[in-house]
């Protein structure tokens, strides 16, 4: 199995819901680490190429850059902006784009994020049914 690892980051503010109670707005720069993997490689003997993940997830990050997550899609209905639920957001956001760079030979093994140090959450998409 073969492994790719890129990241980026943004800073964000965001609000978080706990109990019922909703703590006060605060900042993070947040560092998103996206891993592909996959089992060969393809005829230029790369997993996928780099630049194009690091592309594709700058646009992806870039609507949340400088922005309270609260008030961004996919968290402007009332979805709570954890780092589960932005490394999640990120994640399918990521394979929507990256489609044909992915296939056949990569996919997104994991999406992490990091809000502080010390602090990371991952999103491990399921693997797609053949």
């Amino acid at each position: 199995m073969y492994e790719i690892r890129v990241e980026h980051t943004f800073s964000a503010a965001h609000a978080l819901t706990i109990g019922s109670a909703r703590e006060p707005l605060h900042g993070h720069d947040w560092r998103v680490r996206v891993t592909l993997e996959g089992p060969s490689l393809d005829d230029d003997a790369l997993l996928c190429d780099f630049h194009t993940v690091e592309d594709v997830l700058r646009q992806v990050c870039a609507p949340f850059h400088n922005q309270t997550l609260n008030d961004a899609p996919p968290f402007s209905e009332g979805a709570n902006p954890s780092a589960e639920r932005v490394a999640r957001a990120i994640a399918d956001e990521l394979a929507d784009r990256l489609g044909e760079a992915l296939a056949p030979h990569a996919r997104i093994a994991s999406v992490s994020v990091t809000e502080a140090p010390g602090c990371e959450a991952t999103y491990r998409p399921p693997e797609a049914s053949a």
